[in-house]
Parts: C-alpha cells; sequence; structure tokens
C-alpha cells in the first residue's frame, strides 16, 4: 500500500516507572522518531512485577513534554471508557499536544474484557458494535457540531460547542486495532488507519492488507489512504548482532507468553503466518509463569526469534527488517523495544537506521 507518509516510531509499553517513560519520549523526540504510541498496559502485568497505567494520562504528559514527536494510543479499550469519556480525554490530548500530534486509537483488547469480567462470546461482547461506536462518538464529539447518536452498543447526546469555545478545531485521527479478519475489514472501512498486534510478521503484514483493501472498498475508499501501523519487536546494538537481539528476545518472550495464556484463538492466525505452533510456545508461558520475563526469554530459541521476524540487531540488520515490512505493505513501524540501555537504543536508531529508512522510502 501507498498514499499515506512511511513512518517509523516506538510502542511504548504504559507499565514503566513514569520518569523512565518520559525520559524515553524525550529521547525520541530528539532522535527524530515520527510517533510514540502508548499500549495500554492491562492488569496482568502485576504478576510479572509491573503495574499497569493509564495511556490517557500519560498522552497528554508526553505531549508536553515533547516538540515534534506525535503521540498515539496505541491502544485503549472501548470497554474501559465509554467513547464520551474518551472523547473528553482526546480532547486534552489534542490540546497539550497541538496540530497533526495526536493519533486516537481503539482496540477490544481481549484481556482488558477479562480483568473487567465483560468476557464471553462474540455474540455477548459484541467487539465490532463497540468498535464502530466509539469511533463514531468520538470524530461526532470532536467535530464539534450537534451530535446524537444511537448505536448498538454506545449511545450520546452532545450539544453544539459555542464558536467561543477555547479548544482546537483540527481533526484527530481515529485509528483501529485488529487481529481477527472481520475487525481488520472495519478498520480498513471506517478507520485512519489499522494497527495490528505484536508479534506482527511481513506475511501478516500481507493478511492485514488484504482485509483493509476488503474494508476500504467495501465503504468506497481508496484503500492505500488507510495507514497500517505494525508492532513488531525490536532491540540494536552498535556493533554486536546477538547483543542488538537480546531485548527483542526478551519481549518476544513476554508476548508469546501472552499469546498462550490471555488470548488464544484470537492470535491463532498470526502464529500460523509466522510459523509458530503454540505447543512450540507452551514451555515460554510455562517460564513466564514461573520465572518472569527473563525465564521466558531463555526459553526463546533463535529459531523461534527469527519467525518472530524482530527488527533487531545491527543498525544493517535493523534497516534490512523495515525495508522487509515496508515492502510487504507496512505504512507506519512501530518499534516495540526492550532491553539494557533503552536510551542508547533510541538514539541509534535515530542516527543509524532512520536516515537510511528515509532515504529507501523516497526513492
Amino acid at each position: 500500500m501507498s498514499g499515506v507518509p512511511f513512518r517509523v516510531g516506538v510502542m511504548q509499553l504504559t507499565m514503566e516507572p513514569l520518569e523512565e517513560m518520559l525520559d524515553s519520549a524525550r529521547a525520541m523526540d530528539e532522535a527524530g522518531m515520527d510517533t510514540i504510541w502508548l499500549a495500554e498496559a492491562y492488569p496482568w502485568w502485576r504478576k510479572h512485577g509491573m503495574e499497569a497505567k493509564s495511556s490517557t494520562v500519560l498522552a497528554g504528559m508526553i505531549a508536553l513534554e515533547t516538540r515534534r514527536l506525535a503521540v498515539g494510543w496505541g491502544i485503549i479499550s472501548p470497554y474501559t471508557r465509554h467513547p464520551v469519556q474518551a472523547a473528553m480525554d482526546a480532547r486534552l490530548v489534542q490540546e497539550a499536544a497541538g496540530p497533526g500530534r495526536f493519533i486516537a486509537g481503539f482496540g477490544t483488547s481481549k484481556i482488558f474484557l477479562n480483568s473487567t469480567k465483560q468476557g464471553g462470546s462474540v455474540q455477548q461482547t459484541k467487539p465490532l458494535a463497540h468498535m464502530r461506536d466509539s469511533v463514531a462518538i468520538m470524530r461526532g464529539i470532536l467535530g464539534g457540531e450537534r451530535f446524537e447518536y444511537d448505536g448498538e452498543v454506545f449511545s450520546a447526546d452532545i450539544p453544539a460547542l459555542q464558536a467561543e469555545a477555547h479548544v482546537p478545531r483540527w481533526e484527530v485521527p481515529v485509528y483501529v486495532a485488529g487481529t481477527a479478519p472481520r475487525m481488520q475489514q472495519l478498520g480498513g472501512e471506517i478507520g485512519d488507519g489499522l494497527l495490528t498486534p505484536s508479534i506482527t510478521t511481513p506475511r501478516f503484514v500481507e493478511y492485514t492488507c488484504g482485509n483493509v483493501r476488503i474494508g476500504a472498498e467495501r465503504a468506497g475508499r481508496d484503500p492505500a489512504s488507510v495507514d497500517v501501523g505494525c508492532t513488531i519487536v525490536a532491540s540494536i546494538h552498535a556493533t554486536d548482532r546477538d547483543k542488538g537481539r537480546d531485548g527483542a528476545r526478551e519481549i518476544a518472550g513476554m508476548y508469546l507468553a501472552n499469546k498462550v495464556q490471555n488470548i488464544q484463538g484470537s492470535a491463532d492466525t498470526l502464529l500460523e503466518l509466522a510459523g509458530i505452533d503454540p505447543d512450540e510456545i507452551r514451555p515460554v508461558a510455562e517460564a513466564m509463569e514461573q520465572g518472569g520475563r527473563l525465564a521466558a526469554k531463555a526459553k526463546v530459541t533463535d529459531s523461534i526469534l527469527d519467525r518472530c521476524k524482530p527488527i533487531a540487531g545491527t543498525p544493517d540488520d535493523c534497516v534490512a527488517a523495515i525495508e522487509e515490512y515496508r515492502a510487504a505493505g507496512c505504512t507506519q513501524i512501530m518499534l516495540e523495544m526492550w532491553g539494557e540501555d533503552r536510551l542508547e537504543q533510541i538514539r541509534l536508531f535515530g542516527e543509524k537506521v532512520l536516515p537510511r529508512v528515509r532515504a529507501y522510502a523516497t526513492r
């Protein structure tokens, strides 16, 4: 797909200490990253020594601490916030960030459903209806006109903004996160972008682009106008390939365990396209449960990591991997960066990788 600019950003998990996350955001801004995506951590991480924190609150703080870095919700769940409240949160981040620096993103998040005891069959949870209503209400409220809406799961009755109201008037893009085909098609139908989950591979990007195309064409839209953001495990070292893959191995272990423990079923296609059998990664999940993320990391073999298709290693490795994702149809790389000395990793990506990637993208 083409038609939207190719961008590279970072997926920041919101379970780390606040000052560390702000330091990372400042470093991304300095390094020339395009976007920081805030992945709202789920309470499941409490089992592994970390605490879930709000993406919506953090987004406003990061917007004030940076100058040019765009801030994205990547993602928040419509099951934990009514979209009227989400639109109020979005308005604040929009104002803090300024024009062109904020992206709203919704995703159903099976783990949040479980954490709030809202789980059940698709007929009970109605993920497509939650997503469609949330996107419509977000856009309707931010548009500022009189807005009345009655959806399948959410409704809203909002008066128009008065002309003298001191609020931003520029548009906020709204993205949809999806793994299953019907949700990805809905993203192509109504979203400004479609966001994929962790452990995305080039083959899953191709699969996603096919679904986005179906949804976009059904709505009479140009599929190339839909940004395809891809969450990819990542880490880097200036000269040592093995050290440069170490952080990606750890974050891959964490998310492979998550696929087994929390989101079986919905991740089947993702793993299948990566060539990973769920039984093959059960030892990773068991190690995570018994010994934490470092124990899980030790169970991620070179073969498993290779099939996760990380953007990891030396700068040359990372440039080559990014180009593979771009060729598959990804238009926004979301580096799920992990490992030691994160600030140095961000600096290396900015200095040694981004200039080369951007030169390729303009050819």
